[in-house]
């Protein structure tokens, strides 16, 4: 069973940048597609960006498109989201989850998930 960890969230100002990273243990992230989604307070959660078992990669949804890059390491069993432009409608506890489903849009789909990471835009 993979177990999945997030890092690298925290405060940052408005217009700033922050890489997430998901690393994966007890399986290997090239079994998988990875997603990255984010929940904030009194708000559904949010597919943002995906990795397909296959090493394809999603453009970010809408809403992060051109800010928001999502990319993976095979090598060190990572999968990165780099967050640029940050906006105060960022905040939210970003998480990663991890599926051998063919759809990665619906957060139902996924098996495994992390425990979240806090990201804060705020001056």
């Amino acid at each position: 069973q993979v177990q999945l960890a997030e890092s690298g969230g925290g405060l940052v100002q408005p217009g700033g940048s922050l890489t997430l990273s998901c690393t994966a243990s007890g399986g290997t992230i090239g079994r998988y597609s990875v997603g990255w989604f984010r929940q904030a307070p009194g708000k559904e959660r949010e597919f943002l960006a995906a990795c397909r078992w296959s090493g394809s990669c999603t453009d970010g949804v809408d809403s992060v498109k051109g800010r928001f890059t999502i990319s993976r390491s095979v090598a060190k069993n990572t999968v990165y989201l780099k967050m640029n432009g940050l906006r105060p409608e960022d905040t939210a506890v970003y998480s990663c989850a991890a599926t051998r489903n063919v759809g990665i849009y619906d957060p139902s789909l996924y098996y495994y998930w992390g425990q979240g990471t806090q990201v804060t835009v705020s001056s």
